[in-house]
């Protein structure tokens, strides 16, 4: 009886540890693995490798390698943490602890990186160098102001002197004298020759303006007030106007233009820089002074 309980497994037992002390522990005593734990839970909830791969996007090895606890694959820790958790979670886990055993296993997670200084180095810099819009803005502003006072009060000289034609829409007060150096002047048009003015319809009222002694501003109007003409007759130039009632004229500076009505000239005495405003009519030039406005 003594011999056959020599061979009972019980006293075969203190063998058995001394084997397993010589051969290297692969996985820790107290729980199953990291690998083991998730395919578990996979078969449990009764999914299929391929669908764990479907749904999470991990590729079919490198599910197989982590339940294998094999996680060379992954590409290193923050990746294989990030497998852990996305695969944790199909299988209805908690991926907490699983992370924390994966740390402990492989020599914790690295302390970050204080990111402070950056920050603040971020922070500072497009303050430096953000534009100042309100400087840009006065700066403007006041070159703005520099060159409308220029134009008006620094040309000086008989511009600022020329009468100018009362209610008329021209925003022009008069001609402005150049402050170019002289140039030689502008070779006058032609008058309209005799035939010309001969030829005008005796059933319209027919008006020749040409500017031969300098520029003039000239409005004109139809006999329902229709505007014609509104702006500056250059020296040398001419206008002429019909209509089969009345015209009406403003000559800004009436001593500079010569004035044909019906085919004769109104030889009026008008002198430099003198406004008029002047109404003709298919009855005109009348006998006496020419009709006023």
């Amino acid at each position: 009886m003594s011999i056959g309980k020599s061979n009972s497994p019980e006293d075969e037992q203190p063998s058995t540890d001394i084997r397993s002390e010589e051969q290297p522990v692969e996985r820790p005593a107290e729980g199953p693995s990291i690998g083991t734990v998730l395919k578990t839970a996979r078969i449990a909830a009764g999914l299929t490798v391929d669908e764990v791969s479907s749904t999470t996007r991990v590729r079919i090895p490198i599910v197989h390698a982590i339940e294998a606890d094999d996680f060379t694959r992954c590409g290193g820790d923050v990746y294989a943490r990030g497998h852990i958790r996305t695969l944790a979670r199909a299988v209805h886990l908690d991926p907490v602890p699983l992370v924390e055993a994966y740390d402990a296993a492989h020599g914790g997670r690295p302390a970050p990186t204080p990111a402070a200084p950056m920050f603040d180095a971020e922070r500072i810099r497009p303050e430096r160098q953000r534009p100042n819009w309100t400087a840009a803005m006065v700066a403007a502003i006041v070159a703005v102001i520099g060159f409308v006072g220029f134009t008006a009060f620094g040309g000086g000289g008989d511009h600022g002197k020329r009468p100018v034609a009362e209610g008329s829409a021209s925003p022009q007060a008069a001609p402005k004298q150049s402050a170019q150096p002289p140039q030689a002047p502008k070779p006058a048009k032609p008058e309209p020759s005799d035939s010309a003015i001969a030829a005008a319809p005796k059933d319209l009222v027919t008006v020749v303006l040409t500017a031969n002694d300098g520029d003039s501003w000239v409005s004109a109007k139809d006999h329902s007030g229709r505007l014609l003409f509104d702006g500056t007759l250059a020296v040398g130039e001419s206008k002429t106007f019909t209509d089969k009632e009345s015209i009406d004229l403003v000559l800004g500076d009436a001593g500079v233009v010569k004035l044909f009505v019906n085919g004769k000239e109104i030889k009026d005495d008008f002198q430099p820089g003198q406004v008029e405003r002047l109404t003709y009519t298919k009855d005109d030039p009348r006998q006496g002074p020419a009709q006023a406005g």
